[in-house]
């Protein structure tokens, strides 16, 4: 073969392979749901309403390139069945008509789908680094775009530090992502709840605190 068209072949076969490269450090998460949580808070007059999520309510997996944070993908849903109040009766009266209507499944499940990150730069191992996270937040079947204030930290664990903490389900790595958020009642075309004598503000704050390990 002549040295030109052995040229042209290499950096053909290098064309070929560079999606596959461009890719190769893309990572897929998934949620570990025992070192996660998520909370909404509601003011009322005399009262804070906080709804906190079990491990069994919380779902969600990631992809993300440590590299390029920027273009992570993913998603995160909570059981609205599963969030408790402290107060039984309030619980049923919020999953209840006209509110969340959780018996219907396509409203039991509350979804965050992550369109982008706005951060500085690459994740570093160990180092904590402010977010702001854009993405579709869907109550009761009605999207609205938010943007979640947060922090995104990167660990990155040693074949040995990985041994001593799989039992707990860590792996060699792993992303813990904060964040804060707020949406209404309205904004989801939802009636705003009285609970009692009382009727809850408009405004509903959503604050998680997420793991996520390597599939």
């Amino acid at each position: 073969m002549r040295p030109c068209l052995k040229r042209a072949g290499l950096v053909l076969a290098a064309l070929a392979a560079w999606p596959l490269a461009a890719t190769a450090d893309t990572i897929a998460f998934r949620l570990l749901p025992r070192y996660s949580y998520a909370t909404f808070k509601i003011d009322a007059p005399l009262e804070t309403v906080v709804g906190h999520t079990t491990d069994a309510g919380l779902r969600g997996e990631l992809s993300v390139d440590p590299a390029k944070p920027q273009t992570a993908k993913g998603m995160v849903k909570v059981d609205m069945n599963t969030v408790r109040t402290g107060i039984d009766k309030r619980d049923a009266d919020m999953r209840a008509k006209p509110y969340l209507e959780t018996e219907t499944q396509a409203n039991q499940w509350v979804t965050f789908d992550l369109q982008s990150v706005e951060i500085a730069g690459p994740l570093q191992s160990g180092k904590v680094m402010p977010a702001k996270i854009r993405g579709l937040l869907t109550v009761k079947q009605k999207a609205v775009e938010r943007v979640a204030d947060g922090t995104v930290t990167y660990i990155e664990l040693s074949p040995e530090q990985v041994e001593a903490q799989k039992r707990f389900g860590f792996t060699s790595d792993n992303i813990k992502v904060r964040t804060k958020l707020a949406t209404t009642f309205t904004d989801h075309t939802m009636q705003i709840p009285q609970l009692l004598i009382l009727k809850l503000s408009n405004d509903i704050a959503i604050e998680t605190d997420l793991t996520f390990v390597k599939q």
